[in-house]
């Protein structure tokens, strides 16, 4: 079962610095993440979600290829490269793969203008290590699945070497 973990953050950038930190340590197999989105309200309100994986681009170019080659089958490739294309950007337009985009979008609807959240969904982790290559890099725990000592604990690790008014 996953755990959901949502941090919140002054600016975008602090955020996408956790994610990347994050990545890297998927890449080590140190942690196992379903999904790492970056919410952030911009100055006019509105909230844009920095998806980890980009669906309807993935979508599309599946599509294109797949639509080229049965087109080639059929003597038309690019009508078919065309259409693929459109049909898969629309599936991966449609796919929510991860953390629900509405839950994340009306959570941040709720944030302060210029402020970001880091939202994760962890399959499984190695918790001494990831705790360890986070620490110092700020944010409060806004939502979170973990028991309270885990929770406690990663907090604690964000806020190491922090200073905290």
């Amino acid at each position: 079962m996953s755990e959901l973990i949502v941090i919140g953050y002054d600016n975008e950038s602090q955020a996408e610095a956790t994610r990347m930190a994050l990545l890297k340590l998927q890449h080590d197999y140190l942690i196992d993440l379903e999904d790492a989105v970056v919410a952030v309200k911009g100055a006019d309100g509105k909230v844009k979600l920095n998806q980890a994986i980009p669906l309807t681009q993935m979508g599309a170019v599946g599509g294109g290829f797949w639509g080229a080659l049965i087109g080639m089958i059929f003597l038309n490739p690019l009508l078919g490269a065309a259409v693929g294309a459109g049909a898969g950007a629309m599936s991966g337009a449609l796919t929510d793969v991860g953390v629900n985009d509405d839950f994340m979008k009306d959570l941040a609807a709720h944030f302060k203008p210029e402020s970001s959240a880091l939202f994760v969904l962890v399959r499984k982790a190695t918790p001494d290590k990831v705790l360890e290559a986070l620490k110092g890099l700020g944010g409060k725990i806004l939502q979170t699945s973990l028991s309270h000592q885990d929770e406690e604990k990663l907090q604690a690790a964000l806020d190491a070497g922090q200073n905290r008014v």
